[in-house]
């Protein structure tokens, strides 16, 4: 029933964009926050951004001014347009959410190649 599902990884030139897409299905209690994640070769899995329930979003120092995160609450999805893609943004791509500070869930990731 509860499930995340993304889309729109795949390969990219140096300083092109990309819109990752995560549609959550099932119900959720509590103050809902979604987010995406990224695993890149040789670094642990950091945080990209995130966005809450009410829309106030937060990114990490490299995604500042070149991603953007939005939320579609009537879709019960969030997106994460990328622009000014670099070779070191290459790795894998997970969508997160976080219900009632209680469950948390995980995408599968999506892959996501930049060429220099």
């Amino acid at each position: 029933q509860e499930q995340l599902v993304e889309s729109g990884g795949g390969l990219v030139q140096a300083g092109g964009s990309l819109r990752l897409s995560c549609a959550a299905s099932g119900s959720y209690g509590g103050i809902v926050v979604m987010g995406w994640y990224r695993q890149v070769p040789g670094k642990q899995r950091e945080l990209v951004a995130r966005i809450t329930d009410s829309g106030s979003a937060l990114y990490a120092g490299f995604a500042e001014g070149r991603f953007t995160i939005s939320r579609d609450n009537g879709k019960n999805a969030i997106y994460l347009q990328m622009n000014s893609l670099k070779p070191e943004d290459t790795g894998v791509y997970y969508c997160h959410l976080r219900a009632g500070g209680v469950w948390v869930l995980w995408g599968p990731g999506t892959q996501v190649t930049v060429s220099s």
